[in-house]
């Protein structure tokens, strides 16, 4: 019988456990979720705001947040995308969402309540002109 480890070359099989190894480190990141999204957010940063800035923080940060989805989504469409999406967006995505989460925290501990949104200035009626007594328009002079 012979030996089979001499005649598989040394190469291609480095190069294949190196291309496992890539496959399970790539994978580990693609299966990462928003679950640790706090690890790059301040859990203090919101304690001493009012209601008031609390609710502008909150609606900064949602439309930041749908700001980076929709470029992440962008990004996505494009060859290589997935990588210059991950690359480029998500640890800002991850940061935002943290903080959002501890706004809305901070919110809840406050007990705050959305403002309603303002009245609409009544709009004074159009009255048209009343036409000539004699169905005709007025002549300027």
């Amino acid at each position: 019988m012979t030996d089979l480890t001499r005649h598989i070359s040394p190469l291609p099989f480095a190069a294949a456990v190196a291309l496992l190894v890539c496959a399970a480190g790539l994978g580990g990141c693609a299966g990462m979720s928003d679950g640790v999204s706090t690890a790059f957010a301040d859990p203090a940063k919101y304690q001493l705001y009012e209601c008031k800035q609390l609710e502008t923080e909150r609606k900064t940060l949602a439309a930041r947040t749908a700001e980076l989805q929709g470029l992440m989504a962008k990004a996505e469409t494009g060859a290589g995308g997935a990588v210059v999406a991950e690359l480029a967006y998500r640890n800002e995505y991850v940061a935002v969402r943290g903080q959002s989460r501890f706004a809305e925290e901070a919110w809840q501990k406050n007990r705050c309540e959305n403002a309603p949104p303002p009245a609409a200035a009544p709009v004074p009626p159009v009255i048209a002109p009343a036409p000539d007594a004699r169905g005709a328009r007025a002549v300027k002079r």
